[in-house]
């Protein structure tokens, strides 16, 4: 197996992209995460292999922008105008609502095929395009058995709108890597010490790289762990609008336990703590939690539209009708019509469900409500039962 370091993995990639990484303070992350994986993930070989070739693959993604950039300087001038990040507590129904958004042909979001392989930039070398949705629809099908129910898990399609995890992964700075490898240490590093200014530098470079030579509209950029980062948002992109949905957290915290328990068991191979998973997650959906408060008692708290789930889910026409005068825009009836018949299409549960409860993860919901309680009464969260069965669900 090749060497699971930070200087290898960089010195490959440099010679694959024949450009020198210059992307300041990403090595030393790229470096602390490979320790906490060895520290705190428990991978077994194979698992320390496919995290390898990630890692490489996010490497050369990234010097590949930077080469593209170099040899093509006007690609560096593309204004990301007014962006809308789509984000919220991670499974609170972000990627709903990103495809929501993609029902509306005046924004631009990153398709999937774009997420997996930016470059060349599609309006540089669009015959390119269709072999990468072949490349994509190729990997989905050789990774599905990894992950079984994958597809209840998370909504994504072949050409479907993706988030920006893995833009963000690139300079390692994805709070979602926790979700993947087990590495609560590391998470705590990209909130406590990691360059989010960097990393969203870098996020931009690709969606300039993606707008270059195509026509530019406002991006809708999904990940729910933007909201760890909003302050850093608005230094790359000053002009950023930000939507934040809000669900029972007891509820969204469950969920992601079940999902990294499936995330982490493929990269794994071994059965996940389930009770040791349940305390990472918990502490992961807390500190989500505080830096949503910290932005809302701050100066720019009021930039930010909050959406009920909940309403969202149940007329989601009328919420996205509140969300566009949010962000200082009107909604056309042809955007409502599509936003409807999208809904009509994709009822609950339409790919399969995956049910899973929070005392699978060693936890119980009268402290963990509690512990909540400060953020559900400032956004007049409801518990899940009770909002359910206010939009006649439950």
């Amino acid at each position: 197996m090749a060497k699971l370091d930070a200087a290898s993995i960089i010195a490959e990639a440099e010679e694959q992209a024949g450009i020198a990484d210059e992307d300041k303070g990403v090595a030393g992350n790229l470096m602390r995460l490979i320790e906490a994986m060895k520290r705190e993930s428990r991978l077994p070989e194979e698992g320390f292999a496919i995290a390898r070739r990630q890692l490489l693959s996010d490497t050369c993604w990234r010097l590949q922008s930077l080469k593209w950039m170099r040899d093509y300087p006007a690609a560096a001038e593309e204004k990301i105008e007014a962006p809308v990040f789509l984000m919220g507590l991670p499974r609170s129904g972000t990627t709903y609502f990103q495809y929501l958004f993609d029902r509306d042909p005046r924004f631009r979001l990153i398709r999937t095929w774009e997420s997996l392989t930016p470059s060349p930039p599609p309006g540089f070398d669009p015959a390119s395009a269709q072999q990468r949705k072949r490349e994509w629809a190729d990997l989905r099908r050789r990774a599905q058995p990894q992950v079984k129910g994958f597809d209840a898990l998370h909504l994504i399609d072949a050409d479907g709108s993706d988030e920006c995890h893995a833009f963000l992964e690139q300079s390692f700075g994805a709070a979602g890597l926790n979700n993947l490898y087990r590495v609560p240490g590391y998470f705590d590093y990209i909130l406590d010490e990691l360059d989010l200014v960097e990393t969203y530098r870098i996020h931009k470079r690709q969606l300039q790289l993606l707008q270059w030579k195509s026509q530019a509209r406002p991006w809708a950029l999904k990940y729910p762990n933007h909201v760890i980062a909003m302050n850093e948002i608005l230094e790359v992109y000053p002009d950023a609008r930000f939507v934040m949905t809000h669900r029972d957290p007891v509820q969204t915290l469950a969920s992601i336990a079940n999902m990294s328990a499936k995330l982490r068991g493929a990269r794994m191979g071994v059965n996940v703590d389930m009770a040791e998973l349940g305390r990472d997650m918990l502490h992961f959906i807390q500190r989500h939690i505080e830096r949503i408060m910290a932005f809302d008692a701050g100066p720019h708290g009021g930039r930010v539209v909050h959406v009920d789930y909940y309403a969202l889910v149940d007329d989601p026409v009328k919420s996205m009708r509140g969300i566009h005068a949010g962000i200082g825009i009107d909604t056309p009836e042809h955007v409502c019509n599509n936003v409807a018949e999208w809904r009509a299409a994709n009822p609950k549960n339409a790919r399969g469900a995956n049910p899973y409860a929070l005392a699978q993860f060693g936890l119980d919901d009268a402290p963990v409500s509690e512990q909540f309680a400060v953020y559900m009464d400032r956004f007049a969260i409801p518990r899940e039962q009770d909002g359910l069965a206010r939009i006649g669900a439950g």
